[in-house]
């Protein structure tokens, strides 16, 4: 079995494209992977940032199987924007034999939007590198010194808690604490020292230089953010909201709002070995495993591929219409 991942890992960079990288790498430790849509049996797609071009590749090659992970919903952080959701459901039910999801919360939402059941999917959720993202040359906690941490978003969405952080930069004890946001922000702090969008392998000496990570973020089909930090050997925080509590487990702490989150960093400073004990692992040669096992039971249980007739070629005509009409309505 030869695997394709149809995504444009030229775009900047994002928690989407660095887990895709890293799945990419590990499909080629396996043997499995190939640069060319031709010589693959299947093609795996990301959420909406390829629908024309896989429609394109399902037209050109019937033959195949295609994956899709989905994303989202997109409108659980992007109000204005269920268009894209309709797209992606759409371009589902005509190219894609099996439906990937990053988290059991994002399946039951999309579902949910849907209405429908989809006949093969999975819930995989997200490793990270371990060749960056490990505990190797971890520091030390220290409870006498100054406990450091740290917070990271690739994205300036109001959904990422910069309110929070700013909460954070005037109510947080920092004679107690320090704390750097790795990302650009669309707020000025005072006291948390912003790194701007740094490199993967800086981002990783960074969490492994710090104690705690602290995830601002409202609404994430499975963060990457948080996975990394865990990966390197941090207690965390996160909103107790979407994916945070099944990402999370006993490695961290949940939080309701601003008041409870200074509550819940100062229970994890007296208690930092307990929750370090018990992290959970993101091995990304385990959800490399999975997305394997899922493709090859599919080769054995689809035995007629999708194939696109007229009626086809009209629904992703609809669909193209989808997107248009939502850009034009949110410029509107």
């Amino acid at each position: 079995m030869k695997i394709h991942i149809l995504f444009d890992f030229e775009k900047p960079s994002g928690g989407g494209k660095n887990f895709l990288m890293a799945l990419r790498s590990e499909f080629e430790k396996a043997g499995v992977h190939t640069a060319s849509p031709k010589d693959a049996d299947v093609i795996l797609f990301n959420s909406h940032q390829t629908l024309k071009e896989v429609f394109q590749l399902k037209l050109k090659f019937s033959e195949k199987l295609f994956v899709h992970r989905i994303d989202g919903p997109i409108c659980s952080y992007r109000k204005n924007q269920k268009y894209i959701d309709k797209a992606i459901f759409e371009i589902n039910k005509l190219v894609a034999n099996g439906t990937v999801f990053q988290s059991k919360w994002s399946q039951t939402e999309n579902k949910k939007m849907m209405g429908a059941n989809f006949a093969f999917d999975a819930v995989i959720l997200n490793g990270a590198n371990r060749c960056l993202f490990n505990k190797d040359n971890k520091a030390v906690f220290e409870p006498t010194r100054k406990i450091r941490l740290i917070a990271a978003s690739w994205s300036k969405s109001d959904l990422k808690g910069f309110d929070v952080l700013l909460f954070l930069d005037k109510q947080l004890d920092f004679a107690k604490y320090e704390m750097v946001f790795a990302g650009e922000s669309p707020l000025e702090f005072t006291n948390i020292k912003v790194l701007g969008k740094i490199p993967q392998d800086d981002l990783a000496k960074r969490l492994k230089q710090s104690d705690i990570f602290i995830s601002t973020s409202r609404v994430e089909a499975c963060s990457n953010a948080l996975i990394e930090a865990l990966s390197c050997g941090l207690p965390c925080l996160a909103f107790n909201s979407s994916s945070n509590p099944e990402v999370l487990q006993g490695g961290g702490e949940l939080f309701s709002n601003e008041q409870d989150l200074l509550l819940k960093i100062e229970k994890i400073r007296q208690n930092y070995r307990r929750y370090q004990n018990n992290l959970p692992v993101y091995s990304m040669q385990k959800t490399t495993q999975e997305y394997l096992q899922f493709m090859t039971n599919l080769c054995y249980d689809i035995k007629k591929p999708k194939r696109i007739g007229f009626l086809g070629y009209l629904r992703f005509l609809w669909v193209q219409i989808f997107l248009i009409k939502g850009k034009i309505f949110n410029k509107i």
